[in-house]
């Protein structure tokens, strides 16, 4: 595995502590037995994690990019093992499932259109990374969906900001 692979998918995977410590740690409410929260616009709130679950999703597509799905589902394996030390693990399994769970949908929505166009490839499978690991770590973790909206729209915002920085540096480096 190439150096740069190795890089890619070792920020991927720190992602999924980072998260887990940031949901319990980090926001402008903290709810007792439950997340700490931001606001996400739209008089949304999300538990905090979010914003690096929807760069997360970028950088598992630049991680599918190179080193392919299994780094991918390496850097899944590695994150959830990581996470372990900054979570309880009713939180870090929630997060490990929702992490594999959007995975399989990225793949699904990422894999046929990264050829035509790496940028829709990008947001269309960020978009339905959102929804899938939205539904599935906020049942998981909380029993609950009551956060559905603030967390697909702060994923959504971080995707969108991760995906433009992709197209700028995809076009910086031609």
């Amino acid at each position: 595995m190439q150096l740069k692979t190795v890089l890619l998918t070792a920020t991927f995977a720190a992602t999924i502590p980072l998260a887990n410590w940031m949901i319990g740690n980090v926001g402008t409410e903290c709810i007792p037995q439950g997340p700490c929260l931001l606001p996400v616009g739209f008089d949304l709130y999300a538990p905090s994690g979010v914003l690096v679950v929807g760069a997360a999703f970028v950088l598992r597509d630049v991680v599918h990019e190179a080193g392919g799905i299994r780094a991918a589902f390496a850097a899944i394996g590695i994150g959830g093992l990581l996470a372990w030390t900054f979570a309880a693990p009713a939180l870090v399994a929630a997060s490990v499932a929702a992490f594999l769970f959007s995975e399989l949908a990225d793949l699904a929505v990422y894999a046929p259109l990264r050829r035509r166009r790496l940028w829709l490839a990008v947001l269309a499978s960020g978009f339905a990374g959102a929804a899938v690991d939205s539904a599935v770590f906020l049942w998981f973790a909380f029993g609950s969906l009551d956060f559905i909206a603030g967390q697909v729209v702060g994923k959504l915002w971080m995707t969108v900001g991760a995906g433009a920085a992709l197209i700028v540096s995809r076009k910086a480096v031609v």
